[in-house]
């Protein structure tokens, strides 16, 4: 297998997580499977870019990363200020697409991964906008490029959901899924039925990295519609926009309703789920009671879990306890691998 050539747009949490497992797994990579690889080209949503044909330091990217300091400390040639350009200038072979999510419009990941592939390389992305609002035309992209757009940490991190109904179960008909898909607010909700304040509990998850400094977009149940009009999307073939789940968040739940819920035996939930119905799909976000019988009931603190129910099999069930960048690391790595495998 030729060496693979790499390049990454968006070097937070996620990116850095994917290059520290890049260099602990370079040896099995090579062993294992063939692969030999080197970055060369960096972007940052705030601390600048580095282009270098021949390679850069990764371990040096990490540690500049984490002092706060500019990437252009490591590149060799002059790095162009637009990025679609930096891809094509990069000459990759591979783009792993980490910037911030846009509910709205998925931009301007589509951009970036749309261009990668116009210019021969694979596009992986744990970015959840560009599944759910131009899923069929990169998809389309890549199959007529020869390429692969994969995304499998898009939903539950590096759970393989998406590669598990494309690898493992071909021609099931998914009719219906439920799940809790969003860890911030299954975390907060947990907090919550120790005896913490809903703003104790969202502080807490902002202190160690769960929550964003704006966690609306969790608490209100975004980000959960989002992977439903994902999963969707993917998985029945449905076209289906995040405005178009049925959605309400847990900001409006109450220490007295979590004790409440407690003492009758029960817990809350944020629970997504979609049905086939015979005008389509039904999908919707929304707090609910969940009995101890319930798969849901057990899945605490950042913990998540999703039931499929298929036309050929019962309900097949994946649970995911406590991912982080490095859960959602292994997903954007298994996507590599694999992309390279099918190339």
């Amino acid at each position: 297998m030729p060496h693979t050539d790499l390049i990454f747009l968006g070097f937070g949490n996620v990116g850095q997580a994917l290059a520290r497992l890049l260099l602990r797994k370079r040896t099995t990579l090579e062993e294992r499977c063939g692969i030999t690889w080197r970055v060369v080209a960096i972007a940052t949503g705030s601390h600048g870019a580095a282009l270098d044909p021949a390679g850069i330091d990764l371990e040096r990217a990490l540690a500049l990363a984490e002092a706060g300091h500019d990437m252009g400390a490591l590149a060799a040639r002059a790095v162009p200020q637009d990025r679609l350009e930096l891809i094509r200038a990069s000459g990759a072979h591979v783009l792993f697409e980490n910037t911030p999510v846009n509910y709205e419009s998925g931009q301007p990941a589509i951009d970036h991964i749309r261009t990668a592939l116009q210019a021969g390389m694979h596009a992986i992305t744990a970015n959840k906008g560009p599944v759910v609002h131009a899923y069929q035309e990169l998809s389309e992209l890549a199959r007529a490029q020869g390429r692969c757009f994969f995304f499998e940490s898009a939903v539950m991190d590096g759970a393989p959901v998406f590669a598990l109904w494309r690898e493992a179960l071909p021609a099931a008909e998914l009719r219906a899924f439920r799940g809790v898909l969003n860890s911030t607010t299954n975390l907060i909700l947990t907090l919550m039925e120790q005896g913490r304040s809903f703003d104790e509990a969202v502080a807490h998850a902002q202190s160690i990295g769960i929550a964003e400094t704006d966690p609306s977009g969790d608490i209100q149940g975004w980000d959960a519609a989002i992977k439903v009009a994902a999963l969707v999307t993917v998985l029945m073939g449905v076209p289906l926009k995040p405005n178009q789940v049925e959605r309400r968040g847990i900001e409006n739940l109450t220490l007295q309703d979590i004790e409440a819920a407690r003492a009758a035996g029960r817990r809350w939930k944020l629970v997504c789920e979609a049905e086939r119905t015979s005008p389509g799909v039904r999908a919707r976000v929304h707090p609910q009671q969940v009995e101890p019988s319930d798969p849901l009931y057990q899945v605490m603190g950042t913990s998540s879990a999703v039931t499929f129910h298929s036309d050929v099999l019962g309900a097949l069930s994946l649970v995911e306890d406590d991912p982080g960048p490095h859960t959602t690391a292994y997903g954007l790595l298994a996507d590599f691998i694999n992309a390279l495998r099918q190339a």
